[in-house]
Protein backbone atom coordinates (compact mmCIF):
# COMPACT_ATOMS: atom_id res chain seq x y z
CA UNK A 1 0.00 0.00 0.00
CA UNK A 2 1.03 3.36 -0.56
CA UNK A 3 1.07 5.53 2.50
CA UNK A 4 1.95 9.46 3.68
CA UNK A 5 4.80 7.70 6.42
CA UNK A 6 6.21 11.28 7.66
CA UNK A 7 3.61 12.76 9.90
CA UNK A 8 2.59 15.74 11.88
CA UNK A 9 0.23 15.57 14.66
CA UNK A 10 -2.77 18.20 14.42
CA UNK A 11 -3.36 18.17 18.23
CA UNK A 12 0.66 19.01 19.68
CA UNK A 13 2.32 19.66 16.53
CA UNK A 14 5.08 16.39 16.95
CA UNK A 15 6.90 14.88 13.67
CA UNK A 16 7.29 11.13 13.68
CA UNK A 17 8.07 8.67 10.81
CA UNK A 18 5.31 6.23 10.36
CA UNK A 19 7.84 3.63 8.66
CA UNK A 20 9.61 3.80 11.48
CA UNK A 21 7.90 3.15 14.24
CA UNK A 22 4.86 1.63 12.77
CA UNK A 23 1.78 3.02 14.54
CA UNK A 24 -0.60 5.70 13.68
CA UNK A 25 -0.99 7.48 17.02
CA UNK A 26 1.37 10.33 18.11
CA UNK A 27 4.30 9.29 20.35
CA UNK A 28 4.13 12.46 21.96
CA UNK A 29 0.29 12.91 22.97
CA UNK A 30 -1.58 9.39 21.38
CA UNK A 31 -3.63 11.06 18.96
CA UNK A 32 -4.92 9.72 16.10
CA UNK A 33 -5.44 12.81 14.46
CA UNK A 34 -2.11 13.84 12.26
CA UNK A 35 -1.48 14.69 8.49
CA UNK A 36 0.76 13.43 5.78
CA UNK A 37 3.79 15.50 4.89
CA UNK A 38 5.47 13.82 2.02
CA UNK A 39 4.26 11.61 -0.65
CA UNK A 40 2.16 8.83 -1.08
CA UNK A 41 5.31 5.61 -1.01
CA UNK A 42 4.48 2.03 -1.20
CA UNK A 43 5.48 0.86 2.51
CA UNK A 44 4.40 -3.05 3.45
CA UNK A 45 7.04 -3.25 6.23
CA UNK A 46 5.81 -3.01 9.17
CA UNK A 47 7.31 -3.08 12.92
CA UNK A 48 6.46 -6.48 14.12
CA UNK A 49 7.82 -8.52 17.30
CA UNK A 50 8.92 -12.03 16.78
CA UNK A 51 9.15 -13.24 20.06
CA UNK A 52 9.36 -17.18 20.87
CA UNK A 53 10.67 -17.13 24.45
CA UNK A 54 7.15 -17.47 26.34
CA UNK A 55 6.94 -20.96 24.45
CA UNK A 56 10.53 -21.52 25.00
CA UNK A 57 10.18 -21.41 28.48
CA UNK A 58 7.70 -24.39 28.48
CA UNK A 59 9.70 -26.75 26.77
CA UNK A 60 9.68 -28.89 29.99
CA UNK A 61 6.02 -28.68 31.10
CA UNK A 62 4.14 -28.39 28.30
CA UNK A 63 3.11 -31.66 25.78
CA UNK A 64 5.04 -31.65 21.73
CA UNK A 65 1.93 -30.81 20.04
CA UNK A 66 0.62 -28.07 22.39
CA UNK A 67 4.32 -26.33 21.80
CA UNK A 68 3.87 -27.01 18.26
CA UNK A 69 0.46 -25.24 18.28
CA UNK A 70 1.45 -22.40 20.28
CA UNK A 71 4.71 -21.90 18.37
CA UNK A 72 2.58 -22.33 14.86
CA UNK A 73 0.09 -19.23 15.64
CA UNK A 74 3.15 -16.66 16.97
CA UNK A 75 4.90 -17.73 13.40
CA UNK A 76 1.55 -17.36 11.59
CA UNK A 77 1.16 -13.94 13.14
CA UNK A 78 4.17 -12.27 12.41
CA UNK A 79 4.19 -13.72 8.76
CA UNK A 80 1.00 -12.29 8.30
CA UNK A 81 2.10 -8.86 8.65
CA UNK A 82 5.43 -8.98 7.45
CA UNK A 83 6.05 -7.21 4.60
CA UNK A 84 9.57 -6.69 2.24
CA UNK A 85 9.23 -2.70 1.18
CA UNK A 86 10.25 0.00 3.82
CA UNK A 87 9.54 3.56 2.55
CA UNK A 88 9.70 2.91 -1.28
CA UNK A 89 12.78 0.64 -0.85
CA UNK A 90 12.75 -2.86 -1.58
CA UNK A 91 14.34 -5.04 1.56
CA UNK A 92 15.71 -8.45 1.91
CA UNK A 93 14.10 -11.85 1.85
CA UNK A 94 15.59 -12.12 5.77
CA UNK A 95 16.35 -15.42 7.62
CA UNK A 96 13.70 -14.35 10.26
CA UNK A 97 11.00 -14.47 8.01
CA UNK A 98 11.52 -17.30 6.77
CA UNK A 99 12.70 -19.37 9.87
CA UNK A 100 9.07 -18.25 10.99
CA UNK A 101 7.69 -19.58 7.73
CA UNK A 102 9.73 -22.78 7.73
CA UNK A 103 8.13 -23.03 11.70
CA UNK A 104 4.64 -23.12 11.03
CA UNK A 105 4.61 -25.30 8.58
CA UNK A 106 7.16 -27.85 10.44
CA UNK A 107 4.97 -26.77 13.75
CA UNK A 108 1.81 -27.96 12.21
CA UNK A 109 2.93 -31.27 11.07
CA UNK A 110 4.75 -32.06 14.39
CA UNK A 111 0.99 -31.28 15.91
CA UNK A 112 -1.04 -33.57 13.93
CA UNK A 113 1.39 -36.37 14.12
CA UNK A 114 0.52 -39.21 16.07
CA UNK A 115 3.80 -41.07 16.16
CA UNK A 116 6.33 -38.61 16.00
CA UNK A 117 9.77 -39.74 15.94
CA UNK A 118 12.76 -38.44 17.70
CA UNK A 119 14.16 -36.95 14.63
CA UNK A 120 11.13 -35.21 13.76
CA UNK A 121 11.25 -34.09 17.43
CA UNK A 122 14.86 -32.44 17.95
CA UNK A 123 14.82 -30.95 14.21
CA UNK A 124 11.05 -28.50 15.47
CA UNK A 125 12.45 -28.01 18.48
CA UNK A 126 15.78 -27.04 17.17
CA UNK A 127 13.51 -24.60 14.92
CA UNK A 128 12.11 -23.34 17.84
CA UNK A 129 15.37 -22.35 19.53
CA UNK A 130 16.15 -19.80 17.29
CA UNK A 131 13.55 -18.84 14.41
CA UNK A 132 12.87 -15.35 15.99
CA UNK A 133 16.64 -14.97 15.43
CA UNK A 134 16.59 -15.97 11.94
CA UNK A 135 18.27 -19.02 13.16
CA UNK A 136 17.21 -22.43 10.96
CA UNK A 137 18.49 -26.09 11.09
CA UNK A 138 21.20 -26.52 7.64
CA UNK A 139 19.47 -28.46 4.66
CA UNK A 140 21.36 -32.21 5.34
CA UNK A 141 19.51 -32.02 8.99
CA UNK A 142 16.07 -32.13 7.53
CA UNK A 143 14.66 -34.89 8.22
CA UNK A 144 13.16 -36.74 5.05
CA UNK A 145 9.22 -36.41 6.71
CA UNK A 146 9.63 -32.55 7.13
CA UNK A 147 11.46 -31.94 3.56
CA UNK A 148 7.81 -31.17 2.42
CA UNK A 149 7.09 -28.49 5.07
CA UNK A 150 10.10 -27.42 4.64
CA UNK A 151 10.30 -26.87 1.22
CA UNK A 152 6.47 -25.42 1.18
CA UNK A 153 7.08 -22.67 3.44
CA UNK A 154 10.10 -21.89 1.29
CA UNK A 155 7.91 -21.68 -1.76
CA UNK A 156 5.37 -19.70 0.13
CA UNK A 157 7.97 -17.02 1.58
CA UNK A 158 9.30 -17.06 -1.65
CA UNK A 159 5.91 -16.31 -3.42
CA UNK A 160 4.79 -13.46 -0.99
CA UNK A 161 8.34 -11.92 -1.62
CA UNK A 162 7.85 -11.77 -5.28
CA UNK A 163 4.28 -10.09 -4.61
CA UNK A 164 6.03 -7.25 -2.79
CA UNK A 165 9.09 -7.04 -5.72
CA UNK A 166 6.43 -6.93 -8.50
CA UNK A 167 4.40 -3.89 -6.41
CA UNK A 168 8.02 -2.70 -5.80
CA UNK A 169 8.61 -2.28 -9.53
CA UNK A 170 5.64 -1.26 -10.82
CA UNK A 171 6.89 2.26 -10.51
CA UNK A 172 10.00 1.19 -12.73
CA UNK A 173 10.78 0.44 -16.43
CA UNK A 174 11.77 -3.53 -16.02
CA UNK A 175 13.61 -4.94 -18.96
CA UNK A 176 11.80 -8.09 -20.97
CA UNK A 177 14.71 -10.09 -19.58
CA UNK A 178 14.22 -8.91 -15.93
CA UNK A 179 10.43 -9.41 -16.42
CA UNK A 180 10.29 -13.13 -17.80
CA UNK A 181 13.07 -13.97 -14.84
CA UNK A 182 10.54 -12.63 -12.45
CA UNK A 183 7.70 -14.81 -14.55
CA UNK A 184 9.84 -17.64 -14.83
CA UNK A 185 10.40 -17.53 -10.17
CA UNK A 186 6.80 -17.60 -10.32
CA UNK A 187 6.67 -20.92 -12.64
CA UNK A 188 8.98 -22.44 -9.97
CA UNK A 189 6.97 -21.48 -6.75
CA UNK A 190 4.00 -22.98 -8.50
CA UNK A 191 5.65 -26.14 -9.10
CA UNK A 192 7.07 -26.63 -6.06
CA UNK A 193 3.83 -25.86 -4.32
CA UNK A 194 1.79 -28.22 -6.52
CA UNK A 195 4.07 -30.63 -5.24
CA UNK A 196 3.12 -29.46 -1.46
CA UNK A 197 6.93 -28.85 -0.90
CA UNK A 198 7.97 -32.32 -1.41
CA UNK A 199 11.89 -31.13 -3.03
CA UNK A 200 14.90 -31.95 -1.76
CA UNK A 201 16.47 -28.96 0.63
CA UNK A 202 18.62 -28.12 -1.50
CA UNK A 203 16.38 -27.20 -3.95
CA UNK A 204 14.17 -24.89 -1.69
CA UNK A 205 17.94 -23.37 -1.08
CA UNK A 206 18.29 -23.10 -4.56
CA UNK A 207 15.15 -21.10 -5.06
CA UNK A 208 15.70 -18.82 -2.23
CA UNK A 209 19.30 -18.16 -4.08
CA UNK A 210 17.86 -17.09 -6.91
CA UNK A 211 14.76 -15.47 -5.63
CA UNK A 212 17.90 -13.06 -3.93
CA UNK A 213 19.92 -12.73 -6.44
CA UNK A 214 17.10 -12.01 -8.23
CA UNK A 215 16.36 -8.82 -5.72
CA UNK A 216 19.59 -7.69 -5.75
CA UNK A 217 19.77 -8.04 -9.65
CA UNK A 218 16.46 -5.72 -9.88
CA UNK A 219 18.06 -3.32 -7.91
CA UNK A 220 21.33 -2.73 -9.75
CA UNK A 221 23.56 -5.24 -9.31
CA UNK A 222 24.09 -6.64 -13.25
CA UNK A 223 26.16 -9.77 -11.75
CA UNK A 224 23.59 -11.07 -9.47
CA UNK A 225 20.80 -10.44 -11.81
CA UNK A 226 22.99 -13.28 -14.51
CA UNK A 227 23.31 -15.31 -11.51
CA UNK A 228 19.89 -15.39 -10.93
CA UNK A 229 19.21 -16.26 -14.39
CA UNK A 230 22.15 -19.53 -14.37
CA UNK A 231 20.45 -20.54 -11.10
CA UNK A 232 16.53 -20.52 -12.53
CA UNK A 233 17.56 -22.34 -15.44
CA UNK A 234 19.38 -25.00 -13.05
CA UNK A 235 16.37 -25.28 -11.13
CA UNK A 236 14.17 -26.32 -14.59
CA UNK A 237 13.28 -29.90 -14.40
CA UNK A 238 16.50 -31.75 -15.52
CA UNK A 239 18.63 -28.79 -15.11
CA UNK A 240 21.97 -28.83 -13.26
CA UNK A 241 21.52 -30.18 -10.38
Amino acid sequence: MKIRGERECTECGTRWSYYETGNVGCPACGSLRSVGLDDRTEHTDLSVEFDLTSVRNDIDDVATDDLAARARDHAKEYIRRRGFINAGDLRDLDDRYLAATELRHVADVVGRTVALEDREELYFLSLLRGADRGERPPAEEVPPPLQGPRGLAYANAVREYRRDVRSWAEDRELTDAERGALETLGDHVKRIRMLDGDVDPETAERLLEATRDLANGLRGDELAFTQAQNRLEDLEPGGVT
